[in-house]
């Protein structure tokens, strides 16, 4: 096969037992790569009622066919697993050396199964793997770990995926962090291997992937290089996603005070602009990356002065706004503590504003929350709160280091409201109310909440449609989205580039220039339908519903309220129409059960469908 090495590792943390397996050409060509992968390997080894921090789960690494090849802004790989917080298909992707790395050592996966008697890491060189003792790693950050790996092996070329100690505490909101400043996150994917006692993975390979036709993508890989550096990407080149702070904040979908409000009066203080202009250290490039969006902060002076961390725009806004933090100071040394004790920022902002609000309302006592003035707007507040929560210290960490859905749950007394969760997974940097094709979107996502799966916030913030209402056709604009960006998720390239192909043609070029296959569009958007379903399968397997498509009640219950989007509500009876719309583009049943005609037709497993 072109563009794969056709391999992948199967290792068994229980026996010790490490064999190399072929991938069939039949599983490429029907799932392509990444999170197609992700979804083929999950619901063929993780039967229903699996605990998901249980040795009979399963954690995969895959690449995509363009991994390690000309392909610009390729340099991706993603993780799955059943998730810890939500239940049902768990799955991150980052950015980074590790993709690259593990195709140069000659293998496109590596799937985990079982459990380590003691703390191990995974060592993968040039067409072999082993174990290794992790003991001394244990209790280690990320950052500190992948020193350390490279110190003992004598490398400083091997690439390192590690979890912190909020991995190793079981937090459900733990991620995996690899080239320092690049994270798996969402889902709790650190969380399971923290079960395993597996505490990282570490590549070195020197290998060359061949693809189908190098001179033809050697010459498209140029032209996608210079597309890269033209308009369609020059606000990332500048500010990095930052850049959205102030665009949203004039659109009145920034959300601020756990999604009270939709604009934050403070918002120039942290502007990608003042950013720019006040923190950033560097700014640097994934490999194979001509757009270097990363924007490196550091706290200059002050009792966190000598803080260095990588700052995005959902790291920003809600450790930021969405807490009523404007100190750029607190906000980056609260994300190098997500970053290095191995906590995903999403929900450590949106859990920390749920905290900040309940103790506001009188829910929390200061005995909850060890003293501290947990108000929103305190960034000294904001800063311990994250680090207790990571390291599961003291009545506070205790109540949130599994995040808002489960922290609601055990306060109770109305909070279980505001907690902006859906599938139990915190809600992304994008206010519901006046993005509601968007909410949508995020709502009906297979892993819970993500702005990643479908795009669906695009016609919204585009305004050609009707951004504060809902009908029925805005389930095509979410179905389109999802199988496109599940094309996209398995190649796997980055977002960023979306507008840098002139059109879906030319997909079906790239792909045929890497890996042969001579697919027509609507093969193409096809492969992707197949590859949604095969993730919805696995989430019906463990008893998704319609009431888990839903947002928060603060969506239905409460109008937004400012200066922009005042008065914004969703309307259920719109988005019931809305979930049905989009239930009847995906030939789903009204429980969103697809039907077996459909599975029969996408070659998918029937025996679920309705």
């Amino acid at each position: 096969m072109k563009g794969y090495t056709g391999k992948y590792l199967r290792v068994d943390l229980t026996t010790g037992d490490i064999r190399t397996e072929r991938l069939p050409e039949e599983v490429a060509r029907k799932y392509l790569g990444g999170y197609g992968f992700v979804g083929w390997t999950l619901y063929e080894e993780v039967p229903a009622g699996t605990d998901p921090l249980s040795p009979e789960n399963v954690v995969c690494l895959w690449t995509g066919p363009v991994a390690g090849t000309p392909v610009p802004v390729s340099s991706k790989y993603i993780m799955g697993a059943l998730s810890p917080a939500t239940g049902f298909i768990g799955f991150g992707i980052a950015s980074g050396g590790i993709a690259s790395e593990l195709k140069a050592a000659g293998f496109d996966g590596i799937v985990v199964t079982g459990k380590a008697p003691s703390p191990q890491y995974i060592l993968v060189q040039n067409g072999r793997a082993e174990l290794r003792d992790a003991s001394d790693l244990w209790g280690k950050t990320t950052w500190e770990t992948e020193e350390l790996i490279r110190e003992e092996l004598s490398d400083d070329e091997v690439r390192v995926s590690s979890i912190g100690p909020a991995g190793e505490l079981l937090s459900v909101l733990a991620n995996v962090t690899n080239d320092r400043n690049r994270q798996v996150g969402r889902s709790g994917i650190g969380c399971v291997m923290g079960s395993k006692n597996l505490k990282a993975i570490a590549i070195r390979g020197t290998g060359d992937v061949e693809v189908a036709d190098l001179d033809g993508l050697m010459e498209f890989s140029r032209d996608l290089y210079k597309r890269c550096r033209g308009p369609a990407t020059e606000k990332y080149r500048v500010f990095g996603t930052p850049a959205n702070m102030l665009v949203h904040n004039r659109l009145g979908c920034l959300p601020s005070y756990n999604f009270q409000k939709g604009t934050f009066e403070k918002v120039e203080d942290v502007s990608g602009e003042r950013m720019l202009e006040t923190m950033v250290k560097k700014i640097t490039a994934c490999p194979s990356c001509p757009i270097a969006c990363d924007h490196i902060n550091e706290v200059k002076e002050g009792p966190w002065a000598g803080t260095v961390s990588s700052m995005d725009y959902e790291s920003l806004e809600l450790l930021g706004p969405n807490c009523g933090v404007s100190d750029l100071n607190a906000i980056t040394k609260a994300v190098e503590l997500c970053d290095t004790l191995g906590i995903d920022t999403i929900s450590a902002g949106v859990t920390v504003s749920w905290a900040m609000e309940a103790f506001e309302r009188g829910l929390l006592t200061s005995e909850d929350v060890d003293g501290l003035d947990l108000r929103f707007g305190n960034g000294e507040a904001m800063v311990e709160a994250v680090r207790r929560m990571s390291l599961r210290e003291g009545n506070l960490g205790a109540l949130i280091a599994d995040g808002s859905a489960r922290a609601a749950e055990k306060l109770g007394k109305g909070s279980e409201k505001f907690a902006m969760v859906n599938k139990k997974l915190e809600w992304g940097a994008y206010s519901l109310r006046p993005l509601q094709t968007a909410t949508l979107g995020f709502a009906t996502s297979v892993r819970g909440a993500c702005y990643l799966r479908s795009g669906s916030y695009q016609p919204d913030v585009k305004g050609t449609v009707d951004r504060y209402h809902l009908d029925s056709s805005r389930g095509k604009v979410v179905f389109e989205g999802e199988n496109l960006y599940a094309i996209i998720d398995s190649l796997i390239i980055c977002k960023f580039t979306r507008g840098i192909y002139k059109d879906n043609t030319e997909f079906t070029k790239l792909i045929k220039l890497v890996t042969g296959f001579d697919w027509s569009v609507e093969e193409m958007i096809k492969t992707g339908e197949r590859i949604h379903n095969q993730a919805k399968l696995f989430n019906v397997r463990f008893g998704a519903k319609r009431a888990d498509d839903y947002p928060p009640p603060r969506a239905f219950e409460e109008k937004l309220y400012d200066d922009v989007s005042d008065g914004a509500i969703i309307i259920r009876a719109e988005y019931d129409e809305a979930l049905s719309g989009y239930y009847e583009e995906r030939r789903w049943d009204e429980e969103g059960i697809p039907t077996k005609a459909l599975l029969e037709e996408l070659g998918l497993d029937a025996t679920l469908g309705v």
